[in-house]
């Protein structure tokens, strides 16, 4: 050991970011270990190293009865203790920059859950995918891939990373490509005026691979958000839509007013009216009867995207279901159910009050003198109305 040996163990300690007092208590202790398994080893020993000429010598003291060390130290390095050093040197070195890569890279991505990164596909199965960042792998689950969405190997990827775990491995890096938090990061990086905090995304729903809702609020007065997020000919939200894999994305301005929040919410369905319930958090929206299916959307998805993204329950209703309901909410209807009697195989009406059952040409009969009833009545009625004529 000499010079040159501590010139390389500095520029090696320089290169991979370990400290040199690091590298020397390691080696220290890989020393004292290497000299107790020396036969006839003393038992209380430790070593040290003189950082000027990287000589390394070994000391003893003996023990009491009770195992306490007594009386002056003294040196017990062997004769051979430069080729064992040289053995414990390269076995602690090397240990030690395997630890301190792997916490360089752990460091590097702790505190980075909710960041955005850029990774190859290096290998897919059916549990997990695995993508190449260029010091690490991170970690796609089956559960955080878009359904259907299988990307060749060897193509380039945006994830969202939500987790960093550090492993005796080095880091484990978990991302996820349907998290909510993609589609946030991925405006952040087109729209500068994001970036720079003058338009936010206050709320955002999605449907992995399928659609997606964002709501979106200027801090500027004259800075149109809906129009900053989708650029000069949609040139911006196109960029998010093709890394998307072509999901569809809705950009609606966001509302303090409740009403018009859910309103737009509902795009591209125009809404004629919204009655919100406090009590149940719940909001009656009405659309025109030509918008009912726009509204609702392909198997319920516009109705849900904007409920996740109001936070409140949609019941969406078309104006001739209002007004039929309208028509018919005073009417007070029988409760009970049709069933067939055992005994004479009928069909007869049991009434919930447990009375009497009723037979189907009763029943009939008895909804036909009601009709009657209720048509004299009215005619009455009219008669009593009309102003009799002089002749």
């Amino acid at each position: 050991m000499n010079s040159d040996m501590m010139e390389a163990l500095q520029a090696l300690a320089a290169e991979r970011g370990i400290s040199v007092d690091a590298l020397f208590a390691a080696l220290a202790d890989a020393l004292e270990s290497a000299y107790k398994r020396i036969p006839g080893a003393h038992e209380y020993a430790w070593v040290t190293i003189d950082p000027e000429t990287m000589d390394f010598r070994v000391f003893a003291q003996d023990l009491d009865e009770d195992g306490e060390p007594v009386g002056e130290e003294f040196e017990v390095t062997p004769d051979d203790f430069g080729r064992i050093a040289a053995q414990a040197a390269r076995q602690v070195i090397t240990q030690r920059i395997r630890e301190a890569e792997r916490e360089l890279k752990y460091e590097e991505y702790a505190g980075r859950e909710g960041d955005i990164v850029t990774g190859m596909i290096q290998q897919t199965d059916a549990r997990y995918t695995l993508l190449d960042l260029g010091k690490v792998e991170a970690l796609l689950p089956q559960a955080e891939q878009v359904p259907y969405e299988r990307p060749d190997s060897n193509t380039r990827v945006k994830a969202y990373i939500v987790e960093v775990r550090n492993t005796a491995k080095g880091p484990q890096i978990v991302v996820s490509r349907t998290h909510p938090g993609l589609i946030k990061r991925l405006f952040e990086l087109e729209v500068p005026e994001i970036a720079d905090g003058v338009v936010e995304i206050r709320a955002c729903a999605r449907e992995p691979g399928h659609r997606t809702k964002i709501a979106v609020w200027s801090n500027d007065n004259n800075v149109d958000p809906v129009g900053a997020c989708v650029g000069a000919r949609g040139a911006r939200v196109r960029q998010v839509v093709n890394e998307l894999r072509g999901e569809k994305i809705d950009i609606v301005p966001y509302s303090e007013d409740l009403e018009e929040f859910v309103m737009k919410a509902l795009s591209p369905a125009k809404v004629k009216e919204v009655r919100p319930d406090q009590d149940t958090g719940d909001c009656e929206v009405i659309v025109p009867d030509y918008q009912l299916s726009l509204a609702i959307g392909k198997e319920g998805q516009n109705a849900r995207l904007a409920s996740r993204l109001t936070g409140w329950g949609i019941n969406i209703k078309s104006e001739s279901q209002l007004a039929e309901e309208e028509a018919y909410g005073d009417v007070e209807w029988a409760e009970g159910e049709w069933v067939i009697n055992p005994e004479s195989g009928e069909q007869v009406w049991q009434p919930a009050d447990g009375g009497e059952v009723v037979s189907a040409d009763a029943w009939a009969e008895a909804a036909a003198a009601a009709a009657t009833q209720e048509e004299a009545a009215a005619d009455e009625s009219a008669a009593e109305e009309t102003p009799e004529t002089a002749v």
